[in-house]
This record gives structure tokens, C-alpha cells and sequence, in this order.
């Protein structure tokens, strides 16, 4: 019998729906596309929705940037009641009046700003010793766990209606928006937790650029092709530079190159002929290959034995 997947290189941005895990969501786009080879960038809860970066084939391999970038959230924090997730999947396990104003709201989100230090939730796919954290809950237990150190860039009040206090938050790699809603919840004296979740930003890339699932169906095979964006599409930040095809071939052959570019040292997009093949290393004036694209090797390897200019 004849494989239907396919071999396919890009990014789907993804508005992932609630209720679905990112790694169920993650396996309808890679069966609706027949991709061969798929990865996310950045877990989302079943209770959440939003951006979720599919990547396809080779675009895997550059997907680290999206997983260190800063992320936004919009959400909704239900004041008033603590659950044992903090989240509205828990159960709740205490209530209390809620007498907030938009002022006081106002004062404790600018207290959260910047630096701060979160104690990771136990619901939560934190790993230790090879488990993940709610295997441990699920069966009463604890884990001592060590604060983490994340940076809040922007968080704003976006409105306060008696008992729900929405607010959009722009934090760093690792921030849990659940455990940061129940430190705002704590220090406006009446607790509260998540009822609502909604991921808007990821570095660069928007949310109003994603496509849900109905509108991937609702595409010919054609249309689903021409929404994947290109391989670097990911890597806008980093400084880039053209190779010639000896340069390109000595690359390939894990060899450094003396370039004197004037760059910081650091990454680099590499391109030849305009096209994307891979990222490079620059360290003073060296130039070293970092990840090319697979083609590019086995194209290296083909000319090499055949002793053939590439």
C-alpha cells in the first residue's frame, strides 16, 4: 500500500480551539495536511485557545526562536474563588466577597510588572524525575518545587465586571498566566482563578494571521498550501547574509568560513540565491554552520563525490 503523507517544509499558523489538547490539534493539522513530520511551538491547555505555530518538516528544526519568544495572553480572572487548579477545571476550595475597584485592579497588576518570581503549579507538565507534575497530584501527592524567574513586559487591565477581571499580559518564556491570576486574585484580598484563556501573540506573529480548523476543512489542497508560510519566517530577527555556492559547499562540509561582517556574534539566516538554506554561527570573524537545511547536505555530499562544483 502506497503512503499518503508527504514530505512538507513550513509554518501553519493556528488558532487552536478549546477543549482539544495541543498535541490532539497538532495531529488533525498534520492528518488534514499529511505532513510526514509535525511539531507545535508552545503548549496550550484544552481550557485555552489561540496561536499555535505548526511547523512541518525541516521548520522544525528552527522552531527553538518561537519556543524562547515572549508570548501574549488575553484573560479572565473569576474573583472571589480559589480552585485546586486555578483554573475553572478544579474544584473550588474557597469563596469570599469581592469589593474591587478599577483603580486598586490598576495598582496590583503595575505591581506584577517586570521581574517576578512564580512557584510552578502542580497541575502542570513541569517534569520531575521524568513525570510529569500532575501525575503526582492525580495520586495526593507533593513535589517541592523551586521558584522560577520570569519577566512580565506589559500587563494591563482590560475591564472589571463585579466578580471578572480581564486583563492582557505579555510575559516571558515560562510564565503560568494560571498562577500569575491567582497571585493577582491573592493580593486583591478575595483569591480567584482562570475561567478563560486566550493565547493573541507569539514574538512576531498575530493571532488575526491564524486559521481555525473549519476554515483548513472548508480548503482545497491548494488553498491549505498556500497558507504555510516559508522556513525563516521564524527567524525575521536575525541578521542574515548571502553565500556564493563555494561558500555554500565548504558550509555544507562543516567547514568555517573567515567572514568579517561587523555583526555581534550570535546567529545568522543564511541564503544562496536567495533561497533559505539554514543558520550559521558567527563568532568573532568565523562563520560556522549551526543548521543547514537537510537538501543542502545531501546536496553538498552528492557534488562532493562527484567532485563537482556546487
Amino acid at each position: 500500500m502506497v503512503s499518503t503523507w508527504r514530505p512538507l517544509d513550513g509554518v501553519l499558523l493556528f488558532d487552536k480551539p478549546l477543549e482539544l489538547s495541543s498535541n490532539t490539534a497538532l495531529q488533525k493539522v498534520r492528518r488534514l495536511y499529511q505532513a510526514e513530520k509535525a511539531g507545535h511551538t508552545g503548549t496550550l491547555d484544552p481550557l485555552a485557545s489561540g496561536l499555535l505555530p505548526v511547523c512541518f518538516g525541516e521548520a522544525t528544526k528552527f522552531s527553538m526562536g518561537l519556543l524562547d519568544a515572549d508570548k501574549t495572553y488575553r484573560a479572565t480572572l473569576r474573583l472571589g474563588q480559589t480552585t485546586t487548579t486555578g483554573d475553572a477545571e478544579g474544584e473550588i476550595i474557597e469563596s469570599g466577597p469581592v469589593n474591587v475597584t478599577e483603580e486598586q485592579a490598576n495598582a496590583i497588576l503595575l505591581r506584577f510588572c517586570g521581574a517576578i518570581q512564580q512557584l510552578p503549579p502542580m497541575y502542570s507538565a513541569l517534569k520531575h524525575q521524568g513525570k510529569p507534575l500532575y501525575e503526582y497530584i492525580r495520586k495526593g501527592e507533593t513535589v517541592e518545587r523551586a521558584l522560577r524567574d520570569v519577566f512580565i513586559h506589559d500587563l494591563r487591565l482590560v475591564s472589571l465586571n463585579e466578580n471578572e477581571l480581564e486583563f492582557v499580559v505579555r510575559c516571558s518564556k515560562g510564565t503560568y498566566v494560571r498562577t500569575l491570576g491567582e497571585d493577582i486574585g491573592k493580593a486583591l484580598g478575595c483569591g480567584g482563578h482562570l475561567i478563560a484563556l486566550r493565547r493573541t501573540a507569539i514574538a512576531h506573529f498575530e493571532l488575526p494571521a491564524a486559521y481555525t480548523l473549519p476554515q483548513l476543512e472548508t480548503m482545497d489542497a491548494t488553498q491549505r498550501d498556500e497558507a504555510i508560510l516559508p522556513l525563516d519566517c521564524m527567524l525575521q530577527d536575525l541578521p542574515m547574509m548571502e553565500l556564493d555556492t563555494t561558500e555554500l559547499l565548504r558550509m555544507a562540509q562543516g567547514q568555517r568560513l573567515g567572514k568579517n561582517l561587523g555583526l555581534p556574534d550570535g546567529k545568522i539566516r543564511l541564503y544562496s540565491t536567495g533561497k533559505f538554506v539554514g543558520l550559521g554561527e558567527l563568532l568573532g570573524t568565523r562563520l560556522a554552520p549551526s543548521r543547514l537545511l537537510a537538501s543542502v547536505a545531501q546536496r553538498a555530499a552528492t557534488l562532493k563525490s562527484e567532485s563537482v562544483d556546487l
